[in-house]
């Protein structure tokens, strides 16, 4: 069996680098995702209609906010008020599983996102599979709102059995004044919780691959189509099949990377108890959604036309001063 050397307390620097690296994650993740949430609510303040696809970035965006918080919270207290040989606090244990719930959101989000890729994009030739892919097009606020419902509910259950667990913990560790038998009732509980948002995420998963797989047969049948009737490279509905499967596809290796740093951590956490493996897969699972977020921004028109103005705007106010420090004569307008 595996045994690693448990590193229960970790030197000053070692905190200090980890802190840093959170809060630099912290920061570009909830700057790209403010970004995307901002621009996009910006058209609701206009009263502009949104897009699906900008509804769901828009869903998709505040979720990963929180996320953010939430992954920044459980850096502080890792670094500052957990110790690796006592039992998990409460509070440490709440932060996880909001994790665990709001990542799920997250997954449901992108799977509507990855639905309405393939049936905007994709070319079917089944009448049944063509009636699908409109009808998924048609009810994208419905599936937000079903995913939304779905989670709320499996929100509800996971809380309501946690905290049931975690109370009954509670007063077992008042009653019985036995360490490690304590530890391993709150092993138990985490346990239970990790396992019941593993399995919940299973069905989304399963959507988001299956609709992923059908847009990867579909550009594969219009690049054979293409290549036979013709040679030129730009061809709209083939960039909108390799922007919208760079996009899930990225997302899929994100998700199959933190997936593995969050399923790592929790032997290091609860059997190894590796404080700084713990603090490696952390900074991992905080760096997956901005990197994706990244991505968005770059395969989106409308993100990419915003960043594009934000830029023109930094660059025009620093000419302005440049020219301005050059020759302190001119008037100031205002």
């Amino acid at each position: 069996m595996l045994a690693l050397t448990p590193v229960i307390t970790v030197s000053y620097e070692v905190k200090s680098a980890f802190l840093f690296l959170s809060i630099l994650e912290f920061t570009v993740g909830v700057l790209a995702n403010a970004f995307i949430f901002l621009v996009n609510f910006w058209g609701v303040v206009r009263k502009q209609p949104l897009s699906n696809c900008d509804l769901i970035l828009l869903s998709l965006s505040l979720t990963r906010l929180f996320l953010h918080g939430l992954l920044f919270l459980d850096a502080i207290q890792l670094t500052y008020f957990q110790r690796m040989k006592d039992p998990l606090s409460l509070s440490y244990q709440t932060i996880i599983v909001l994790w665990m719930i709001t990542n799920q959101v997250g997954l449901w989000l992108t799977t509507c996102l990855s639905l309405l890729y393939c049936s905007k994009i994709a070319r079917f030739s089944h009448t049944l599979l063509h009636y699908a892919a409109s009808w998924v097009s048609r009810k994208v606020p419905q599936m937000l709102l079903g995913a939304m419902l779905f989670s709320c509910i499996c929100t509800a259950i996971c809380l309501g059995d946690f905290f049931s667990r975690s109370g009954f913990t509670f007063t077992t560790m008042l009653f019985v004044n036995n360490t490690e038998l304590n530890l391993q009732i709150a092993k138990l509980s985490f346990y239970h919780s990790f396992i019941f948002c593993t399995l919940v995420s299973i069905p989304s998963l399963l959507f988001f691959l299956v609709s992923s797989g059908v847009l990867i047969v579909s550009l594969g049948r219009h690049m054979r189509t293409m290549r036979a009737k013709t040679k030129d490279s730009r061809d709209p509905s083939l960039e909108a099949h390799i922007k919208a499967l760079r996009s899930l596809v990225s997302f899929l290796c994100l998700y199959v990377v933190s997936f593995c740093a969050a399923l790592v951590s929790v032997p290091l956490l609860m059997l190894w108890h590796n404080k700084i493996g713990v603090m490696i897969c952390v900074g991992i699972l905080a760096a997956c959604p901005s990197i994706h977020a990244a991505i968005l921004i770059s395969g989106n028109a409308k993100l990419r036309r915003a960043v594009e103005t934000i830029l023109l705007w930094v660059q025009n106010s620093l000419k302005i001063g440049a020219d301005h420090k050059a020759d302190p004569r001119t008037p100031d307008l205002c």
